[in-house]
């Protein structure tokens, strides 16, 4: 990174391969600069409970996210430092990512690189709530990676990290938790730049999920909690309000009509058998 006033916490999530080890002997070759965590018991808690984790550990001003399938680009921290010293009232920024798919090097990936379209206007600071309601999942504009974002660490701290019962396929929801709560009490800073790689592959989340047929159950028990923090932060918005009613019976729905075609698929193979 160009920004070298950094230090970098790795947190291992009850790794069972050599990440333990790598990982220890970066901290203690730069004991100044780069800090190993683990769960107690060498523990896998999941994402949110490892980005709580580290989040908890940090000692910046600011703090930024990276996966481990994903790379920053090398200018991400540097202008994004300077965003939010520009707008002190900002608790978070992000920009747009780039869906990297010729990490694999083949010849058919080599041109699906893309970056999508944010769907809100860019280099424009949003007021609390606004994002909630045209960005996903409530409305249709993209929603960020957790690895393109810059957080202010107060801010963090008022909405209070992660969701840690998020665990297992409804992981894939976690970020969207920490995003909902952000965008609700904080100003976000949207910015027309491209700053990481996000890393497309059959092993992530989204595509586990997916292929289990699982999405519309995890998208509901999201939902389900939205409505659950609204109620408790005494939301009083009705287009919000409007908004999570009509996402929520869209996703019953859904789950309704998938379980009406299993139970039509399951009476065809009785029948034939």
């Amino acid at each position: 990174q160009t920004h070298e006033n950094l230090e970098l916490l790795l947190v291992d999530d009850g790794s069972t391969d050599g990440s333990t080890e790598i990982a220890r002997r970066y901290a203690e070759r730069s004991p100044q600069k780069v800090r190993y965590l683990e769960h107690e018991g060498h523990e896998n808690k999941g994402a949110a409970a490892s980005r709580n984790l580290g989040m908890s550990e940090a000692s910046g001003e600011y703090i930024a996210l990276l996966d481990s399938d994903d790379v920053w680009l090398g200018y991400k921290l540097e202008e994004q430092v300077a965003i939010l010293e520009a707008h002190p009232e900002a608790g978070m920024v992000y920009g747009q990512s780039q869906y990297w798919h010729s990490w694999t090097t083949k010849p058919e990936d080599a041109h699906r690189d893309h970056v999508p379209k944010l769907g809100v206007p860019t280099d424009n600071l949003f007021e609390p709530a606004t994002l909630s309601r045209i960005v996903h999942p409530l409305g249709p504009a993209t929603a960020p990676c957790p690895s393109d974002l810059l957080l202010r660490r107060s801010a963090v701290e008022r909405v209070g990290g992660f969701e840690e019962a998020f665990r297992g396929m409804y992981q894939l929801y976690d970020d969207q938790t920490f995003l909902a709560k952000m965008y609700l009490h904080e100003p976000v800073y949207v910015a027309d730049k491209c700053w990481d790689r996000y890393r497309q592959h059959p092993d992530q989340l989204v595509s586990v999920v997916r292929d289990a047929g699982q999405q519309h159950t995890v998208r509901l028990a999201f939902l389900r909690w939205l409505a659950e923090y609204f109620y408790a932060q005494g939301v009083d918005e009705p287009e919000l309000w409007k908004l999570l009613q009509e996402k929520l019976l869209q996703t019953s729905n859904r789950i309704q009509t998938r379980h009406s075609r299993d139970d039509e698929r399951r009476i065809r193979a009785k029948d034939t058998r």
